[in-house]
């Protein structure tokens, strides 16, 4: 298992928080949402996908991540 941290833009309340955690469970992630820091740490099996695939899904929602 791989593990990243990603920042995350636009995130400004927690809504948005649940927004995330939303696209991780679609996704099949495990993942942790810091709402005060504005970050994302997550898991995931890299034989079945790559960080890329998890920003899209994100990004697709209206949020910036970077890693």
């Amino acid at each position: 298992m791989k593990e990243v941290t990603l920042k995350i833009e636009g995130m400004n309340c927690r809504s948005c928080v649940k927004k995330i955690e939303g696209v991780l469970d679609g996704i099949g992630v495990e993942g942790q949402v810091n709402f005060e820091q504005g970050t994302l740490f997550v898991k995931y099996d890299e034989a079945k996908l790559e960080i890329s695939d998890i920003q899209e899904s994100i990004q697709a929602k209206g949020y910036k991540t970077t890693v």
